[in-house]
């Protein structure tokens, strides 16, 4: 068995993170502090055709303060959740807007935004700006804001969607109120899949 002593510095590297664990103690089992460090780290179980996918990141929940993140604007200029401060928000992940359910999906969103009052739309995928500049004119897109991810997966990682060996982020949705506390997630179990469109609608209607 191994024991950990007095003031030890250690580094877990666990699913590409490397944690850096001060312990100061007289004896401390390692494989129970490994152990621990693992039960820390939440992820939302997904499939992404058929196959299961590990997500980067830690899982959010209903009730946490809504991570902030840095994205880019079609324009290339940084976005964050600031950005939209004392909004409520509807924040959607999907895998590329050039496919079929992400091109459909985030065209409901856009059509039902007028009935969502002061509701602020994002949409985030690792697609470059210039794709989804591109895509938006074609899809005659003014309700929702896309932003790109592409440059340092910020989002993914804070929201835990981010699709480790893919690049990708998977098919997710959050409503964050006007106090920047979270009020609804959605990870659709397989990434092709829609959403829940009703019940995320809902959350953003009762969102405060």
């Amino acid at each position: 068995m191994f024991f950990l002593k007095v003031l030890i510095i250690a580094k877990i590297v666990l699913k590409g993170y490397i944690y850096s664990v001060h312990i100061q103690s007289e004896q401390v089992l390692l494989p129970d502090l490994l152990e621990q460090t693992k039960e820390d780290v939440k992820m939302a179980n997904v499939t992404f055709k058929g196959n299961p996918v590990t997500l980067l990141g830690n899982e959010v929940k209903v009730g946490d303060k809504a991570p902030n993140f840095t994205v880019l604007a079609n324009d290339l200029s940084e976005v964050t959740l600031d950005n939209t401060k004392g909004q409520v928000r509807l924040i959607t992940s999907v895998p590329s807007l050039d496919t079929g359910v992400c091109d459909a999906e985030t065209r409901r969103f856009n059509e039902e935004a007028n009935s969502l009052g002061n509701v602020k739309i994002l949409t985030v995928s690792v697609d470059l700006p210039f794709a989804q500049k591109r895509w938006c004119a074609a899809a005659g897109i003014e309700n929702v804001q896309t932003l790109s991810d592409h440059r340092d997966l910020s989002f993914g990682e804070a929201y835990g969607v981010a699709i480790e060996g893919l690049r990708l982020l998977t098919r997710a949705v959050f409503v964050v109120d006007s106090s920047d506390t979270v009020t609804y997630v959605e990870y659709v179990s397989e990434a092709t899949n829609h959403p829940n469109y009703e019940a995320a609608l809902e959350a953003a209607k009762s969102a405060k």
